[in-house]
Order: structure tokens, then sequence, then C-alpha cells
């Protein structure tokens, strides 16, 4: 068993989803913009789906290419990946941290 720490692992993972997708049309140290949104519609479909301009994806992909090389490297990644984290946090701060589910009492 691994002696990694909860969110070592986490991180373990993120690099694990970015692997899963870069490299497939080529450089395995970036995502393509095909590669990026194969990540966007399987991983973030519900968010993809649910997006009613078709461009957003696109404006997401020259908004994260902060080098501006057509492609996505990990640390440009990360930034959608923190952007969605900030996201999720400040939802969370409006509606407060979700309430653990109570068991039903048994009669």
């Amino acid at each position: 068993m691994s002696r990694w720490s909860k969110d070592f692992r986490c991180i373990e993972s993120l690099l694990a989803v970015f692997q899963r997708y870069a490299g497939r049309d080529g450089d395995s140290a970036t995502l393509s913009k095909r590669e990026f949104l194969t990540f966007m519609n399987t991983e973030l479909a519900s968010f993809s789906k649910n997006q009613k301009d078709p461009a957003v994806l696109d404006r997401m992909m020259k908004q994260l290419d902060t080098n501006c090389d057509g492609q996505l490297d990990f640390a440009e990644f990360l930034n959608l990946i923190g952007g969605m984290a900030q996201a999720c946090h400040v939802s969370l701060a409006v509606q407060g941290p979700p309430k653990p589910q109570q068991n039903p009492k048994k009669p």
C-alpha cells in the first residue's frame, strides 16, 4: 500500500487524467485542441453539454493557452482545474457546506 498522503493521491489523479488525453495527437506533454475537446466532452460532459454557446470551449482553450502555441501544457491545464476548484469553493461559500446525509431511522 502506498504511503502517499490523500492530497498527493489527488495530484497523481490530475496527472493521470492529463496523461490519458495528452499525446493522442503527438506531443505527450501537451493537449492539442482536439485532445482538450475530448477531455472536456468526456470528463466534464455535463458542463460541455449545458453550454448554449457552441464556441465556449474554443474560447476556453484560447484563454487557457497563455503562451499561444495552440496547445495546453500541464501548467495551463492546471489553470482550468484551479478555476473549477475556485468556482466550487465560491459556490460552497454561498450555499454553505453540504449537509451530511442522515440515515433514516428504522421503526
